[in-house]
């Protein structure tokens, strides 16, 4: 066994999947994108609350909570984010409370993932500041009044972006490296959206630790690239410090391409929406209008400018957030 795996599988998580998502053979969306041979990595099929990899990295956040004695889960960000809905039902499921801080100001209609984490039964808040950074500011200003109180909280990072989510992809590298060994399938590359960074640091670094031979490929939907790659390795060194690993990401490949985001982040672009229909029309798989959408419509274009010429199989991930079509900034688009 790889020295890291006896290290990772001594992190208290919680059970929150039985088994690992699928990963199958896309050969219709293939036949209409051209390009390599095509794996989709199911992540949005997790079975928890509309499943994404949010549910994969909370896994660990809130067994460390747990951990610590927590009564309260404090998070935040936008107000269709997967993150909180998936940090509401977790908190949920294990009898916590949360609260959740949203920039902006309330929406005049309860929607997508804000309307879910209502559900859940969330405390909810919002800055009345567009500011995504004043997200942050919320939650400590939520935590100093827990802390006034005497009362047990645990802060999670705007958008889940933390060094334990790290350690959460990192299995999920480990995981799909055995499921391909089974499936006989050797992708050249790995293709996936970045937003906060936490899934591109945990394949950063469970490719070094497991000494997976791929490049890795992504599209950034949040912020430039050069920032999302250095956001990316510095959650992956700080990740690889919690399991006392000196980490060596130099011999890792990795790209990351801009032009992508469209209106802004959250916003649905033609592009992402295009590249919807397609995967939905072809194989029945709906990607999502914030991250997976408009990765796939960068995976097509790329493909189109003749990158991939070179790559006989690619493995796209699949990190969920569907309930993001159900919007109506979606629904103007159609």
């Amino acid at each position: 066994m790889n020295q890291w795996s006896t290290r990772l599988d001594a992190l208290p998580r919680l059970s929150l999947a039985a088994e690992p998502t699928p990963i199958h053979r896309a050969t219709r969306l293939r036949a209409s994108l051209g390009g390599p041979e095509l794996w989709l990595k199911r992540d949005d099929l997790l079975p928890i609350a509309f499943g994404g990899n949010k549910v994969r990295s909370l896994g660990l956040v809130v067994a460390d909570a747990l951990r610590q004695g927590a009564d309260v889960i404090i998070t935040g960000a936008g107000p269709l984010s997967n993150h909180v809905r998936a940090s509401a039902a977790i908190a949920a499921i294990m009898g916590l409370r949360c609260e959740v801080v949203y920039w902006g100001e309330p929406p005049q209609r309860a929607e997508g993932n804000h309307l879910l984490t209502r559900m859940l039964g969330a405390d909810i808040g919002f800055t009345g500041d567009a500011d995504r950074c004043s997200v942050d500011r919320g939650v400590d200003a939520l935590a100093a009044e827990h802390r006034r109180r005497g009362e047990k909280f645990y802060c999670i990072p705007r958008g889940g972006a933390c060094p334990l989510a790290v350690l959460a992809h990192v299995l999920a590298v480990r995981e799909t490296l055995d499921q391909l060994a089974r499936l006989d399938a050797r992708p050249d590359i790995i293709f996936m959206a970045v937003g906060g960074g936490a899934t591109l640091a945990g394949w950063l670094l469970g490719t070094a630790l497991f000494g997976a031979s791929w490049r890795l490929e992504s599209v950034t939907v949040s912020r430039p690239s050069d920032e999302a790659l250095s956001r990316a390795k510095r959650l992956a060194m700080e990740a690889a410090d919690l399991i006392g690993c000196a980490a060596d990401l130099q011999d890792v490949e990795v790209a990351v391409h801009d032009g992508f985001i469209g209106d802004g982040y959250g916003a649905p672009s033609k592009e992402g929406q295009e590249a919807i229909a397609l995967a939905a029309r072809a194989e029945g798989v709906f990607f999502d209008p914030v991250y997976t959408g408009k990765a796939m419509a960068g995976y097509r274009a790329l493909i189109a400018q003749g990158r991939f010429e070179r790559v006989r199989t690619a493995l796209f991930l699949h990190t969920g957030g569907v309930p993001g079509l159900f919007t109506a900034s979606v629904e103007k688009m159609l």
